[in-house]
């Protein structure tokens, strides 16, 4: 699949449920008009630099990543170390959101540079009102270090 559309939400995320959700929460504060949503991590690197699928996508980097950890192919922690690691995607605010509430999750997250961990809520309203408040936050009120194209 490939994009040209600026994307300001990178949406990385194996459960086809759990998107479609995220999406639709996004969708209906407004805020899902260039969300991309890959399913595995391997995808979530091949869009972030340009290659594979994703290589003719235009130059732009997401506003913010929401990352699951646990992903198929690559799991989220590299996906967040690859992306501290390179210099293009180094300042993208990443926020870590899974089903895990595990601490070592949690700390492992912190330490490779995530900006945010949240444990999915597993009722509907709850998941709703965390997407909701996420999205608001990242796209309307946190300024981002890297100008976007």
């Amino acid at each position: 699949m490939v994009t040209n559309k600026a994307v300001d939400i990178l949406l990385v995320e194996d459960n086809p449920t759990d998107a479609e959700l995220t999406l639709r929460v996004l969708n209906k504060h407004n805020l899902a008009n260039s969300v991309e949503w890959v399913k595995d991590g391997a995808a979530a690197l091949d869009f972030l630099f340009r290659r594979g699928d994703y290589a003719a996508r235009k130059n732009s980097i997401p506003r913010v990543v929401l990352l699951d950890l646990r992903l198929p192919k690559v799991d989220g922690l590299e996906v967040l170390k690859q992306m501290r690691a390179n210099e293009q995607t180094r300042l993208i605010p990443v926020v870590v959101m899974t089903s895990s509430k595990e601490e070592r999750d949690v700390v492992a997250s912190y330490q490779l540079g995530a900006n945010s961990f949240v444990s999915k809520p597993i009722g509907f309203e709850e998941f709703a009102r965390t997407v909701a408040e996420l999205g608001l936050y990242w796209m309307l009120v946190n300024r981002a270090a890297l100008a976007t194209e």
